[in-house]
């Protein structure tokens, strides 16, 4: 019965340790996905300059609502979000945007945040608007990102009307950088509505 209950020790230690590389993997992958979306938004925001912006030009500023979801690709600790955003018509450089905004969570999580984004037209009606921003985060009830100071990296694609107001759907994901030890980064996804400002 010993040599026999130290087989099933030894066997049960193995799947652990399987179990252990694996999300190892996963979390790897994971950490791989997000660094390459912030990446590409970034890379978004620094060669849009060139690209036309007739339509771009006629937009005034707008207010943003948005509805979803608080962790969309693990859906651990999943929570709903809500959030508002104001984005100037006004340009830096030309090009960017500088926005506000705030999130809560039905967890009691809070993020405000400032930063700048930029949109891009594809004809008359259809808009892909990056961003990046920097802000605080409180958890509330809810999920302890590591740190305070949290930033926040998306993107959203938008049908505009013919009054420009627009309805869209927005991704986005929110780290610390690294800047703590722990650093789990979240990803939301909302549906969204903007009113223009005129």
């Amino acid at each position: 019965m010993a040599a026999s209950d130290r087989r099933q020790g030894t066997a049960a230690g193995q799947i652990k340790q399987k179990r252990r590389e694996r999300g190892a993997r996963v979390l790897t992958v994971s950490r791989g996905m997000r660094q390459a979306a912030m990446a590409g938004a970034i890379a978004a925001l620094a060669f849009v300059g060139g690209l036309p912006r007739q339509a771009a030009a006629q937009d005034p500023s707008f207010f943003t609502l948005g509805l979803g979801y608080f962790f969309v690709i693990r859906d651990e600790d999943a929570a709903g979000a809500i959030g508002a955003e104001w984005m100037s018509s006004k340009r830096i450089l030309w090009v960017l945007q500088p926005m506000v905004g705030a999130m809560a969570t039905n967890e009691s999580g809070l993020y405000g945040y400032a930063g700048v984004g930029t949109d891009i037209f594809f004809g008359r009606r259809w808009v892909l608007t990056p961003s990046v921003a920097a802000g605080a985060y409180n958890k509330g009830a809810g999920k302890d990102l590591g740190h305070t100071l949290e930033f926040r990296t998306g993107v959203s694609f938008a049908y505009r009307f013919d009054n420009r107001s627009r309805l869209g759907l927005r991704f986005y994901h929110m780290s610390n950088a690294g800047i703590s030890e722990r650093n789990p980064g979240v990803e939301v996804l909302d549906l969204t509505y903007s009113i223009p400002l005129n």
